[in-house]
């Protein structure tokens, strides 16, 4: 069944069925049947959103996008802390080992293609570190910072739309590599770091909260990079706070330098994690 699963989905239209869906769920019309549906489908716990009446949403959207009450995910302030990104669950983590990094038994992708094949982007991240979080249709579904940092270059990668679960996982080559995402790439006291935004089968859309909508584009899709380095106005986001969200999936993948940060015991393949808690501490 798994590998059914997967085989239809390389005959697809991907984006024409992640656009279809987009309609439905950003419509007022439809919010009341989908909401219910999914929280009973998912077993969605509202109780540590700020909005826990499902009729209080606007759409199904804002359902899905919801913010949490302040103290519902407390930030780790140990002295050097890395805090994990987003709920959900560790997929892989570890070190990038001759720029090849884990995706799943028997499959690994390159660092190089991961990063819209940009050698220069590639070179700030040989040998270093990463993790793989997954968000699950239940978890909550903003994206926060690792570490503080500044915004140094955003990067739009077009691509597929394979779903991210665990059954695509084990059986696409290069995933991670050859879907829709966005590489947010930030200064930060422990060197380069990266959280990359990755897209999936029915993904409305990626947002981040400096630019709003990414994608889906209005024009063609088509790899397109921004570049802050010398803007002096240039985002600067703090450990912890929001740094986009995903309407409907998908997954977020962390890098760090060479011998920049050590993952906390807790981020390894199959954990399950909270936005804030300790993900690694920094080693410069």
């Amino acid at each position: 069944m798994g590998r059914l699963f997967v085989w239809i989905q390389y005959v697809l239209p991907h984006h024409a069925l992640s656009r279809a869906v987009a309609a439905c769920a950003a419509s007022r019309l439809f919010k009341k049947p989908l909401i219910s549906w999914f929280i009973k489908r998912y077993k969605v716990d509202l109780s540590e959103s700020a909005i826990s009446d499902p009729s209080h949403f606007s759409s199904f959207n804002d359902f899905f996008t919801r913010a949490l009450k302040a103290d519902a995910r407390p930030i780790a302030h140990d002295s050097g802390a890395i805090v994990c990104p987003a709920d959900g669950c560790v997929s892989q983590s570890g070190p990038i080992a001759h720029d090849q990094i884990f995706q799943a038994k028997g499959k690994h992708y390159s660092l190089l293609s991961l990063l819209g094949n940009s050698p220069a982007m590639a070179e700030l991240f040989h040998d270093g570190s990463f993790a793989t979080v997954y968000l699950s249709p239940k978890d909550y579904h903003r994206v926060h910072m690792p570490l503080s940092g500044t915004l140094r270059q955003m990067t739009y990668v077009p691509g597929r739309l394979f779903s991210v679960n665990p059954v695509t996982t084990a059986h696409v080559p290069d995933l991670f590599a050859r879907n829709e995402r966005l590489i947010c790439l930030f200064d930060t006291p422990a060197g380069a770091m990266a959280v990359i935004m990755v897209g999936a089968m029915i993904v409305a859309s990626i947002e981040t909260v400096w630019s709003g909508l990414i994608c889906p584009s209005p024009g063609f899709r088509q790899l397109r990079t921004v570049s802050y380095a010398d803007d002096p106005a240039a985002p600067q986001l703090a450990t912890g706070t929001e740094m986009g969200r995903f309407k409907l999936g998908s997954t977020a993948i962390v890098l760090f330098a060479k011998d920049a940060m050590e993952l906390a015991d807790a981020i390894k393949a199959g954990e399950t994690v909270r936005m804030g808690q300790l993900f690694g501490q920094q080693r410069t």
